[in-house]
């Protein structure tokens, strides 16, 4: 039997009290919270069996080898940022990124080619990744977070088989008066197919005010995922509601179409998913070249250290019984 009580759901079997969607207080989704893939961030130590700290130092270096593949390559960040495996720390039941400026970290020297963006070399930058080792499909995820207040994006993200489904990159803070205006209050969320030319290419985006600075405060990101389409919410509130079919169109309309197949279905988001919580430069945003460039967008009195922070409270998922079954988890392994 399960009983539920506006704002938390209590699983008798269990015996266990979980929150709920901030969206769906009652529950009317019957959203069983799952344990196995969420975080509350208010222990001592990160739960590396949930969680790949991408770099990792031994022998003072940092080391990108997948915990669960060793053999797959692992991405080392966004150039000219790499990932460091000290960037984070715990800190008042919160996961806090730090994006620092570390011109002596010992960087790689390969000069990565991305897919977007000009190639550079890894230099001056560092930031944080943080990859879920268990996958799941469909569900409601939500996170309770601040973007860094600099020119780096603080990523919340997703990749599966052949699919990227990107819950929000959100820049706190231009260098550029002009981009400033716009960047500390743009959502960008997207999804993208890895599998079919032209690779990477979103088969859905949206680029929207948010009518407020990303970096001042929390705030609660919330996204229904299902076979029918997505449900994007914030602060509890629907702002964007795309069906399956939705997606399908946008991809066929904007994607290149001499490269998509007659049968291409252009809602991709259909396979399990694995988390990301990270910061990157955005090349394309700008790339803060000293210390003080990268502090810029922080209160004066956080100034100094060379380190930016992008917060975050929770995260969170819960599926529907059937979802649950799908993704052959269960709330309590």
């Amino acid at each position: 039997m399960t009983v539920f009580l506006v704002g938390f759901s209590v699983l008798a079997q269990a015996d266990v009290t979980h929150p709920l969607p901030y969206s769906d207080p009652a529950n009317e989704g019957a959203w069983i919270y799952n344990e196995r893939v969420s975080d509350e961030f208010d222990g001592d130590t990160i739960d590396e069996d949930r969680w790949f700290i991408v770099g990792k130092f031994e022998d003072g270096r940092p080391q990108y080898i997948h915990p669960d593949n060793p053999n797959k390559k692992v991405w080392k960040g966004r150039a000219p940022s790499q990932f460091s495996g000290r960037n984070y720390r715990l800190e008042d039941g919160k996961l806090i990124l730090e994006t620092r400026w570390e011109p002596d970290f010992p960087f790689s020297e390969d000069v990565p080619k991305p897919h977007f963006g000009p190639s550079v070399p890894y230099e001056n930058i560092t930031t944080a990744c943080f990859i879920g080792r268990r996958e799941f499909k469909y569900g409601y995820v939500e996170i309770k977070s601040k973007a860094a207040p600099a020119e780096v994006a603080s990523g919340f993200w997703s990749m599966g088989d052949g699919l990227e489904f990107d819950f929000y990159e959100l820049v706190g803070h231009s260098n550029d008066p002009e981009k400033n205006d716009y960047l500390d209050s743009l959502l960008w969320w997207s999804i993208r197919d890895w599998k079919v030319k032209p690779y990477g290419k979103p088969t859905y985006t949206e680029k929207r005010d948010v009518g407020f600075n990303v970096a001042d405060d929390f705030h609660i990101w919330g996204v229904e995922w299902s076979e029918d389409g997505i449900k994007y919410f914030i602060d509890g509130k629907l702002f964007s509601d795309v069906s399956a079919e939705d997606a399908h169109r946008w991809a066929l309309e904007n994607r290149s179409m001499p490269q998509v197949p007659e049968d291409y279905d252009g809602y991709v988001a259909t396979v399990p998913i694995h988390l990301w919580i990270d910061n990157e430069i955005f090349p394309w945003v700008g790339i803060p070249t000293s210390k003080e460039e990268l502090e810029a967008g922080s209160p004066p009195e956080l100034r100094g250290d060379g380190v930016v922070d992008y917060e975050i409270e929770y995260v969170r998922v819960w599926q529907t019984h059937e979802q649950m079954k799908q993704s052959a988890i269960t709330a309590n392994p």
